[in-house]
Parts: structure tokens; C-alpha cells; sequence
């Protein structure tokens, strides 16, 4: 793992969005192994605007020039149709459950969302 230098939340998010992406088109060459072609983009959410922004307009290529060039290539997944950088509201992010520790009452919708059902719910499926 490399380290990097970022000057805002927005190029954290950017070099986030850049790795996700990387894992994107590994997952879909796996899915087109097994004759699962992906005929539209995969959804990237992202809750940050300005990192968004820095993806989909060249303009910002200047301000984030500092990062490696490596992390600019989401750009083009963008443009192939690879990706497709969408917003939510961070109170959407499902990513959190994965990334923070969260209050009960955050976990369990979080969990919801995901289609995760609690033990409790499962009865005698499950073992103790």
C-alpha cells in the first residue's frame, strides 16, 4: 500500500473512489469470465460533491495534480461507461457499516438497507 498525501476530504475520497473502482472492473472481468456480461456501468456512490466533481470535470485535474497519476484513471472508466459516479447524502452511505463505528440505532438500519437480517429474526436456522 502506498502512501499518499491529500490536502482535503475531497482527494481522500477521490483516491477512495479510485480503488473502488479498480475493484469495479476486476469484479466485472470475473463476472464476464463466467459469461455475465455487465451491458451498463457500475454504480459508484459517493458523498462528497467536490470529489465527484474532480472526476467528472478535467478542470480540477490541476488542483489534484499532487496525486499520483494513478488515481486519475477512474476519469476514464467514467468516460468508457464503466462507472457511473453517482451521489447520495452520507446518511445513506452504506459503506459506513463497513468503515465506522456507528450508534446501535445506525448499525441496524445500515443493516436493513443491506438486506442483512439480524440472528434474532432467524429463528431456529441458527444454532447457539
Amino acid at each position: 500500500m502506498r502512501n499518499i498525501v491529500a490536502l482535503s476530504t475531497a482527494e481522500v475520497e477521490h483516491v477512495s473512489a479510485a480503488k473502488a473502482t479498480a475493484q469495479a472492473i476486476w469484479l466485472r472481468f470475473v463476472l464476464d469470465d463466467f459469461g455475465e456480461m455487465q451491458p451498463d456501468a457500475t454504480p459508484l456512490f459517493c458523498d462528497n460533491m467536490s470529489a465527484i466533481s474532480m472526476v467528472k470535470n478535467p478542470v480540477f485535474h490541476q488542483k489534484t495534480r499532487h496525486i499520483n497519476r494513478m488515481y486519475h484513471f477512474i476519469r476514464e472508466a467514467l468516460q468508457d461507461g464503466v462507472i457511473d459516479m453517482r451521489f447520495c447524502r452520507s446518511e445513506e452511505q452504506l459503506a459506513d457499516i463497513f468503515t465506522k463505528a456507528l450508534p446501535k440505532d445506525r448499525f441496524n438500519y445500515l443493516r436493513l438497507k443491506l438486506g442483512v437480517k439480524p440472528v434474532s429474526s432467524l429463528g431456529e436456522a441458527v444454532e447457539s
